[in-house]
């Protein structure tokens, strides 16, 4: 069996500082056994305002933010999915959230841009306008991993059953959700959310967030967690940075999966 894990982090402003803990906490959970490393959303920059992604957006193939995702990969030996990072978009104002996936070699074998954007206003004031500032993908990506073939999505994107199925229907035997909680819809929905998608899909979901408080002011909820295919939770890390460890079983995954078959009894969407 092999080990995954999911790293959570509280990042801030300057991305050489996030790149530093991120590495540090990359080296930890490689040392711990883990072949596959999730980083959290916004683990490069947790920005003050949306100017300040734009500030430090890469171009697809070329930055420093790519090159030490692709370095960390290759220096550790692991399969990395780099939680999301600012990238290029088509408006010069906005930024795609993209979701890299490198392999144990640093060569990039997959790129997710987030579907899904978070404009919401919240009861307690709190109010997010995600698509003002980045420009949302429209690609459902599933890439073959040593480990089972993996589907991509990050944080809001939980909320949308449709796109897990559409990852299922396209081969997904585990999901990668980088996140970013806050903690009002964290202690409502986050647990609930990440179970649910591992129960319907039969699937194991690594979901890293961000938790704690943040130079911008923002609090995240954090509760990085592990689920197998059958909703237990394996892992998870409340608050604090740090990471969670647990080994994948891809047969009693197909066990259950045979035994349980609710993916073969769909009847809609199918």
């Amino acid at each position: 069996m092999s080990k995954i894990a999911a790293i959570q982090m509280a990042s801030g402003l300057q991305v050489s500082a996030n790149l530093n803990e991120a590495a540090r906490l990359i080296a930890n959970a490689a040392a711990a056994g883990a072949s596959l490393v999730v980083l959290p959303e916004n683990f490069a920059i947790m920005p003050m305002k949306d100017a300040d992604r734009v500030a430090v957006m890469e171009t697809d193939g070329k930055g420093p933010i790519q090159e030490f995702l692709a370095n960390q990969a290759r220096h550790h030996g692991i399969w990395l999915v780099g939680g999301t990072i600012p990238m290029r978009a088509t408006h010069a104002d906005r930024v795609r959230a993209a979701c890299l996936l490198f392999d144990d070699r640093g060569t990039r074998v997959a790129r997710y841009d987030k579907v899904h954007l978070f404009d919401v206003h919240l009861e307690n004031g709190e109010q997010y306008n995600e698509s003002a500032a980045i420009e949302p993908g429209s690609d459902v990506v599933v890439a073959a991993t040593p480990f089972g073939k993996l589907g991509l999505a990050v944080c809001y994107d939980l909320r949308f059953p449709e796109l897990f199925r559409r990852l299922l229907d396209a081969g997904a035997e585990l999901f990668a959700v980088p996140s970013a909680f806050t903690v009002r819809t964290g202690r409502a929905h986050w647990e609930v959310l990440v179970r649910a998608r591992a129960i319907e899909n039969l699937a194991y979901v690594v979901a890293a967030a961000q938790g704690g408080y943040h130079l911008n002011g923002r609090e995240t909820y954090g509760d990085s967690i592990i689920v197998n295919p059958w909703g237990e939770v394996v892992d998870r890390l409340a608050r604090g940075s740090g990471f969670v460890l647990a080994d994948i079983d891809r047969t009693m995954q197909r066990r259950i999966r045979s035994n349980f078959p609710s993916i073969r009894h769909r009847r809609f969407g199918a």
